[in-house]
């Protein structure tokens, strides 16, 4: 017995094929996060960068023209057309300006307008730009407005001073990844990897005839960490087991004598447990909640009845139910209000549709199908109303109803045609549709 069972630990087992590095898979993993991190710092400080720069221009901008907002207005006061070409000359030679533009008022004249731009310069809708009027004071008191000065920053300096910025972001960033994976990598590499693998050897060369032979990875360590707890975890194992293998010994001799008691055993309760599935699969054929038969047992019956139907050319009709609002009532009352109002209606219905080969089911949420043998359309129609008649008894409060104060259900009803209808489903989809116009139409009402 012990030969057989230390066979099952086979001394010179293949060992499996070696996977890459676990500190080479980290620092891979490192570096993609990194590079993740980098890209998303990188966006994140550009745009901080580009609304600086945004700033810093508008303020470039504002000073200039507080330098020049009065020497360009006493110029067009005063007609100086010489100082006015050198004070916009001036203007559109700054660093931040791309164009410049000044419209000279004065009544009863067009306005004259005097433009400046940097060669290359065209519209932007990203550079800053200033709107100014340009206003003298001819005598206490009177304030004339002489002129609109406009100036526009110019869109490829900005770009300029960003793609600066940019490459020094992503230097920082780059360098800061690439130093984080190579000590990442270092520490494992020295801290981990390297007595995962000795851990690797020993469990290679272990054989059922030296179980006893323990690990010792010898890290004179005075902290017990993760690889300690593996350590002692490994040495337990192998005592286990090799315990375990000398109570397999014994367990085999007992086994062998209670081997016909047991298969006795598992004969009982093998027939227990076929019984016990019998009553499950009963179970599993009516609704938990409403006590109604579920959408299995409805798909089992409805088969059968469409089938029956279309043989004999019986008349054959199918219900499908809604509760009106349903949704908002639950919201108002409850889910424990919303499932008493699910089996207060499956009792009404119940009640109603009792005759023999009549089968109602709940398929799910607030929905519910009849099943309606030998009845046409129009007995059917009468079915249904009487449903909602017997609903409307009950006055089951619903506050959150858009037609009416109690709990009302709106119904969809269809009849077999044999001559269109092979198939049950093209009957509920016929079925469906009707329930759709009930709803679509108001709701609380019956449709064919």
């Amino acid at each position: 017995m012990l030969a057989e069972s230390e066979s099952k630990i086979p001394e010179n087992a293949a060992a499996p094929p070696r996977a890459g590095s676990l500190a080479r898979r980290l620092v891979l993993a490192t570096l993609a996060f990194c590079i993740l991190f980098t890209v998303a710092t990188v966006t994140v400080r550009t745009c901080f960068a580009w609304n600086t720069n945004l700033s810093n221009m508008n303020a470039e901008l504002g000073l200039i023209d507080q330098v020049f907002q009065g020497t360009l207005s006493k110029a067009v006061w005063e007609m100086d057309n010489e100082a006015l070409q050198t004070q916009i000359d001036s203007v559109a030679l700054a660093a931040p300006v791309g164009r410049v533009e000044l419209r000279i008022l004065r009544p009863g004249r067009p306005p004259e307008v005097l433009e400046r731009q940097h060669p290359g310069h065209g519209t932007s809708s990203l550079a800053p730009a200033l709107h100014r009027q340009l206003t003298v004071v001819p005598y206490p008191g009177a304030n004339e407005v002489v002129g609109e000065l406009t100036i526009e920053g110019d869109e490829s300096l900005l770009w300029k001073r960003l793609w600066k910025e940019v490459a020094v972001i992503m230097l920082t960033q780059i360098i800061q990844s690439l130093a984080l994976a190579g000590l990442i990598m270092g520490m494992f590499n020295r801290s981990v990897t390297l007595h995962v693998r000795r851990i690797a050897e020993h469990l290679e060369q272990l054989t059922p005839q030296n179980l006893k032979h323990h690990l010792a990875l010898g890290r004179g360590s005075k902290v017990s960490d993760e690889l300690d707890l593996l350590e002692a975890g490994v040495n337990d194992l192998q005592d286990k087991l090799a315990n375990h293998l000398e109570r397999q010994t014994r367990d085999e001799l007992a086994l062998a004598a209670s081997r016909d008691q047991l298969a006795e055993l598992v004969e009982q309760r093998t027939a227990q447990l076929k019984a016990a599935n019998t009553r499950l699969e009963a179970m599993t054929r009516f609704d938990p909640l409403t006590g109604l038969a579920n959408r299995r047992h409805f798909d089992e019956v409805k088969e059968l009845e469409f089938n029956r139907a279309l043989r004999h050319r019986q008349a054959f009709s199918v219900l499908m139910c809604d509760i009106d609002y349903f949704k908002l009532y639950n919201d108002n009352y409850g889910h424990a209000n919303g499932d008493q109002c699910l089996r207060d209606v499956a009792l009404t219905m119940s009640a109603l549709f009792s005759r023999s080969g009549e089968l109602v089911a709940r398929l799910g949420g607030e929905e519910f199908a009849v099943l309606l043998p030998g009845q046409s359309r129009e007995q059917a129609l009468c079915s249904a109303e009487r449903l909602q008649a017997l609903l409307a008894d009950q006055k089951l409060p619903h506050k959150g109803s858009g037609v009416s104060p109690y709990v009302t259900m709106s119904i969809g009803i269809a009849e077999l045609d044999p001559a269109n209808m092979d198939r049950f489903d093209q009957l509920l989809q016929s079925a469906d549709k009707a329930l759709y116009r009930a709803k679509s139409q108001g709701r609380n009402r019956c449709e064919i």
